[in-house]
């Protein structure tokens, strides 16, 4: 039954807003991980991030696509926002409080991907501001580093943190840039790991056209003021 929700919420309601009322730029779609287990790794500004990302897969492979979230935020209230997370979304939520055993943090995720899913995980953490990095978290090292099997492959977005800012319920169409790179070697430090994703998301983010754009006008406008 939840198969069946999660393919008519992404079929009629999230593709049609994602890929026709918003403009996005992809780049490299076909590095995204087809077959599991997997992690995609990606930057995080807007709650559109997620469901952009699982709007780029056919909607036969959907229900293999979880994005991993913060359980405190949306299941804590419980009602149509944790139905709808679960349900329609397919979520594993995350205990970020810090009060289980660290053993279990991860266990969702584990066996998510021993059923051979693709995981969405955001390092940051959390949204940060609109189009704006903050520090990777090591989370995402202490999640693979043990797993030889599972590929993880990072994506960098651009525009969506504009399109629909933290906050914010109500989103306006904009050009956005979804770039995905080549798979991330997993190192033996966790320093290691963590400056790989941030050096990776840099390059990445060169091929954002959105992010060109705005570069260009802010030195335009510059010269007008002048």
């Amino acid at each position: 039954m939840n198969r069946l929700l999660k393919i008519l919420f992404f079929g009629l309601i999230i593709k049609p807003i994602v890929l026709i009322v918003l403009g996005l730029n992809i780049r490299g779609r076909d590095k995204l991980p087809v077959t599991g287990p997997a992690v995609i790794v990606a930057n995080h500004n807007s709650h559109l991030d997620t469901m952009v990302l699982m709007s780029l897969y056919p909607l036969s492979k959907i229900n293999k696509v979880r994005p991993v979230a913060a359980a405190d935020y949306f299941l804590s209230s419980g009602g149509f926002l944790a139905w709808l997370s679960l349900k329609c979304i397919g979520i594993i939520p995350m205990d970020r409080s810090g009060s289980g055993a660290r053993e279990n943090l991860f266990k969702g995720c584990h066996e998510a991907l021993d059923n051979g899913e693709i995981l969405i995980l955001f390092p940051e953490g959390s949204r940060g501001k609109p189009e704006q990095m903050s520090e990777i978290k090591k989370g995402v090292y202490h999640l693979v580093r043990n797993r030889a099997d599972t590929k993880v492959t990072p994506v960098m977005m651009h525009g969506l943190g504009r399109a629909l800012p933290r906050g914010e319920a109500l989103f306006v169409p904009f050009n956005c840039d979804v770039v995905i790179g080549d798979e991330i070697e997993v190192t033996e430090k966790s320093v290691d790991f963590v400056e790989t994703i941030e050096t990776t998301f840099n390059e990445l983010s060169q091929y954002c056209l959105t992010r060109n754009q705005s570069s260009e006008s802010l030195a335009k406008d510059s010269k007008t003021c002048d």
